[in-house]
């Protein structure tokens, strides 16, 4: 054994350690290890993906979109390497590629790290879907992050293909930059179906300036956030066409979403089994991603309506006799999509929701996202929450000022106690909206009383 695969090695151990003393996944550690100790390993071993590799970035939807990507690939017979339990820097990547055997690499990679990772990997493919205002103290703006991707982007014009989101004039953008007017490696997508739009723009609305002249942008209509059809009355850019589009989408709340998708190679009838405008942008990424990889227009409807849901984003748990439905709330725009659906639900009676505000660093620190996500869309359809986390009162405070009734409001910090809490009166559903670290932490009491599994399984 050289020593390249020694050190592989001695990463692989203490993977398998860390899953046997049940105090991690493994997801992170060994490629952590392994990094440390090989600095170049990730383009090494990414150099053994003859097949190519595809990485997705994006604020919000990667986990999902890369988990539809993945299942359309499935269904044509393929497994690729990817890093399935969420792990997106550059640790994460290593360990996939560590402990996974396959010809083409499909990886989920942090917003921040998508440089990096791409300078690495070499990517054959990139996938962008959208960039919202998150973790401001981790990120900083979103037009820091905006130029960070255009330096990726330009770079590897000419070595890569593009599927960007047109709706997403952050996005769009980068793609008339790697281009051009004829559109060569570029494959844009969109909505096209007017009445799932906005009756007005939202607050958590980020991207108003035009990234070329500086010039306010005029929508002719919004769908979710800043994601719409737009155009700059100044410079004259505008959206593109895009090549992947949902022209028929009909909501059922958290029953999911029918949609009709128009591509190059005719019309898609997608049943989806997650819901939200939010996932009809995840798998039209999806669908675009999926046709440049050469898998089939059935394979990718069928892939669709069998995939399963990542962990937390809109998994249902039966917890004696009470479905418990996890949604994944991070950041305003992510937060909306997620109360807006749930404006769909509830009935008469009203909705019994838990929600969980951490503010560690993978959470972000500053939790006065809070005051731009729109809870008064819920404000006459609640009938009880409980407030959880370690910042439990602020998160009872936003919901006061947003017209919830303060009744119905109550605070247990802990984890564990205030679930048992939101559960004991539950009338049949509970909806639990908690932040990143909130969420490993339920998942792993769920996994302890032997109701989920663990994440990285």
């Amino acid at each position: 054994m050289n020593a390249f695969g020694a050190k592989l090695a001695v990463a692989r151990a203490v993977g398998a350690a860390s899953r046997v003393s049940g105090r991690g996944g493994g997801t992170t550690l060994p490629g952590r290890l392994l990094l440390r100790m090989e600095p170049g390993a990730l383009g090494r071993l990414g150099a053994r993906l003859d097949r190519g590799t595809t990485i997705v970035s994006a604020t919000n939807g990667k986990t999902t979109t890369a988990g539809m990507i993945a299942a359309a690939l499935r269904a044509d017979g393929r497994q690729p390497v990817h890093n399935r339990a969420g792990s997106n820097m550059t640790w994460g990547v290593a360990t996939a590629l560590l402990e996974q055997d396959g010809s083409e690499g499909l990886f989920e990679v942090d917003e921040a790290w998508l440089a990096e990772v791409a300078e690495q990997l070499d990517p054959t493919l990139i996938v962008l879907g959208n960039l919202f205002r998150d973790q401001l103290d981790r990120y900083g703006e979103l037009e820091t992050l905006a130029e960070s991707w255009a330096g990726t982007i330009a770079a590897r014009v000419g070595r890569a293909r593009f599927v960007l989101n047109a709706d997403d004039p952050a996005i769009a953008d980068l793609g008339r930059d790697a281009a051009g007017e004829r559109r060569d490696g570029v494959v844009f997508f969109g909505v096209e179906d007017n009445s799932q739009a906005l009756p007005e723009l939202q607050h958590a609305f980020d991207a108003k300036h035009c990234r070329r002249c500086g010039n306010p942008y005029a929508y002719e209509r919004a769908f979710v956030g800043h994601l719409g059809h737009y155009a700059c009355p100044s410079c004259g850019a505008r959206r593109p066409q895009p090549d992947v589009a949902a022209t028929e989408i009909e909501l059922r709340g958290m029953k999911g979403s029918s949609v009709t998708v128009r591509t190059p190679r005719g019309r898609l009838r997608l049943e989806l089994p997650v819901p939200g405008l939010y996932n009809v942008y995840n798998a039209l990424a999806a669908v675009a991603t999926a046709l440049e990889l050469g898998v089939s227009a059935e394979r990718i409807e069928k892939a669709l309506v069998e995939m399963r849901a990542a962990f937390g984003r809109v998994e249902t748990v039966d917890v004696a006799g009470t479905a418990l439905s996890i949604l994944l709330i991070k950041n305003p725009a992510g937060a909306n999509e997620v109360l807006r659906t749930l404006k769909l639900e509830g009935g008469d009676a009203g909705l019994d929701l838990w929600i969980a505000l951490n503010d560690k660093t993978a959470d972000g620190r500053d939790v006065s996202w809070v005051w731009d996500a729109d809870f008064e869309l819920l404000a006459n359809r609640v009938r009880r929450v409980v407030c959880a986390g370690a910042r439990a009162p602020e998160m009872a405070v936003r919901l006061k000022y947003a017209g919830w009734p303060t009744a119905a409001i109550e605070v247990e910090p802990n984890i564990d106690r205030s679930l048992e809490l939101a559960l004991r009166d539950a009338s049949g559903r509970l909806f639990a909206l908690p932040t990143y670290t909130a969420l490993l932490e339920l998942r792993k009491l769920l996994a302890k009383r032997g109701l989920a599994k663990e994440f990285w399984r």
